[in-house]
């Protein structure tokens, strides 16, 4: 499992525990689950509440990424950190 050690946005310290939570939630319940379709997420990164993630493998360019990334990863991401507005491909 690769996580990148540093993000790819600027990042505000005072969002260190939110931070923590969302790179929680993608290591036990999002990577597992795209990862049964031959995909991963890598997290690029959190901003005023957007939310910035990688997809890899089989999610890179699949037509349904986009669904998945907003229908089931946005709204679990949501659901346990409400920090979180948005989530975004990059």
């Amino acid at each position: 499992i690769h996580i990148d050690a540093e993000a790819d946005f600027e990042e505000d310290p005072a969002d260190a525990e939110i931070i923590a939570q969302i790179r929680e939630l993608i290591d036990t319940r999002v990577r597992p689950a795209v990862a049964q379709d031959g995909g991963d997420i890598i997290y690029r990164g959190y901003r005023d509440g957007h939310l910035y993630l990688g997809l890899q493998g089989a999610c890179h360019g699949c037509p349904s990424s986009a669904i998945t990334l907003k229908n089931g990863i946005e709204n679990l991401i949501r659901h346990y950190v409400p920090e979180v507005e948005t989530v975004e491909a990059v």
